[in-house]
């Protein structure tokens, strides 16, 4: 039976998400570790669990643009990202910090920005002089999922 659990309308279920690493180390700054996030990401995201709009692996964090599927809740997603990630690493140390940072995105520009922001990190942080140039992100990503429909500007 499915969950008829009240959901939010799809169109508010676009969301900027920060996930950080427990103590902040620096995970995914061994490029086998930032394989296996990207990696993970697009597991779920080709088992149609959440279309990944925008996404940068930064050493000791991530950040996300995505869209749960109709039937999974934010928080489901999040499960399979973080649990998905960590069984696969299979450390013996926390591997996140508890919870994570949401926004919900309702406007096409607002989708706009968050993306510019997720793709535009790594310059920031000095890690390459463009986006295109930093490998784990949705900047030169062609598996990407576009806006949703009600996003597109």
């Amino acid at each position: 039976m499915l969950n008829t659990m009240h959901r939010a309308p799809q169109e508010l279920r676009t969301y900027f998400l920060t996930i950080v690493t427990a103590q902040r180390r620096r995970l995914f700054q061994v490029t086998a570790t930032a394989e296996l996030m990207r990696d993970t990401l697009f597991h779920y995201r080709d088992e149609g669990k959440y279309a990944l709009h925008a996404y940068v692996v930064m050493p000791d964090h991530i950040h996300l643009c995505l869209t749960p599927a109709p039937d999974i809740s934010l928080e489901k997603s999040m499960q399979f990202i973080k649990g998905g990630f960590s069984f696969r690493l299979k450390s013996k140390l926390d591997v996140w910090m508890r919870g994570y940072n949401e926004a919900q995105i309702r406007t096409p520009e607002k989708f706009s920005a968050c993306r510019r922001y997720i793709e535009d990190n790594p310059v920031r942080k000095h890690l390459c002089e463009a986006p295109l140039l930093y490998l784990y992100s949705s900047a030169d990503d062609l598996r990407i999922d576009p806006a949703p429909e009600h996003l597109r500007g």
